[in-house]
């Protein structure tokens, strides 16, 4: 399972399977990683990996919680609806959309991600 912390919350997140989401795996059994990530058009939270991932990207209309790359490169964690080609890496489970939003806030933030095994 993906864990997500941020403001002193952690968000875990049911992964999909993918390429994409093993290659996430892989980069975090490394070490854990910390981003800045940005508000962007109040319906989104994105960082950088840093590094090129592999893409399974689909037209897809995505919800609060829905937890996206985005270009190959960039972690998106969407708090409102947005359609476009992502590839989905998973869900954020157990938070509803208002509990998400107010632990995002509105500024940006800094994650950090882990990969914890079940």
């Amino acid at each position: 399972m993906l864990n997500i912390g941020v403001n002193g919350t952690v968000l875990k997140v049911k992964m999909c399977e993918n390429s994409s989401v093993e290659a996430v795996k892989e980069l975090l059994r490394e070490k854990p990683v910390s981003m800045e990530m940005e508000d962007y058009a109040h319906m989104e939270k994105f960082g950088s990996f840093g590094v090129q991932l592999p893409r399974n990207d689909q037209y897809i209309t995505t919800s609060a919680g829905d937890v996206i790359l985005s270009e190959g490169n960039l972690l998106v964690i969407y708090y409102a609806p947005n359609t476009w080609n992502f590839t989905m890496i998973g869900k954020i489970q157990g938070v509803s959309e208002a509990e998400l939003k107010k632990i995002l806030g509105k500024e940006n933030i800094t994650a950090t991600l882990t990969w914890e095994e079940n």
